[in-house]
């Protein structure tokens, strides 16, 4: 189920205060475009971005730091090739707990934070409660990790590793239409 609420998108000039159910509903057809230039081009000055989107440069920026501002936009980053900086063994490693308790997840939240080779982390519903997608150097630094520290941690119980061969997709946008 989706939430309502009343919003407002800080947008100058603007008035969005309406009742709606997603932040969705307050985006108009520039704000499409602004968000799907930016996700193919993080880097583009604000003054080409406002001409691919067909506004000036100071309602573009204004627009811009309202989607940054209301969690639409969480950041900008480089995509890099882990591989060529060492990192080439990627894995998955399926983690079930002992204990779902909200203060058994949140130590165990905790402790993924910490965890260097460990880049990206998702609580599962199913059979697993966690999914952590791990980078390392060569597989035995993946095993030593594996079995000194995951396996080890408080309240884990089953971990099941899932070694990548390669990666045949690699999307990071949002679907945008």
């Amino acid at each position: 189920m989706q939430s309502r609420s009343w919003s407002r998108l800080n947008v100058p000039g603007r008035c969005v205060f309406r009742y709606q159910r997603t932040m969705k509903d307050a985006l108009d057809a520039i704000d499409w475009k602004i968000l799907s230039v930016l996700q193919e081009e993080g880097r583009i000055t604000n003054v080409a971005l406002a001409e691919r989107v067909g506004i000036s440069a100071p309602p573009c920026l204004r627009r811009v730091r309202a989607l940054e501002e209301a969690g639409i936009i969480r950041g900008y980053r480089a995509l890099l090739d882990p591989a060529m900086l060492g990192q080439p063994v990627s894995a998955f490693a399926m983690v079930g707990l002992h204990s779902q308790s909200e203060v058994d997840l949140s130590k165990f939240q905790s402790l993924v934070e910490g965890w260097a080779l460990v880049r990206d982390a998702y609580m599962m519903q199913g059979e697993v409660d966690f999914c952590l997608r791990c980078v390392a150097p060569d597989v035995t630094a993946l095993q030593d990790f594996v079995m000194d520290e995951l396996t080890k941690a408080e309240n884990v119980e089953s971990v099941r590793t899932l070694l990548t061969i390669r990666q045949t997709k690699s999307v990071g946008a949002v679907p945008i239409d």
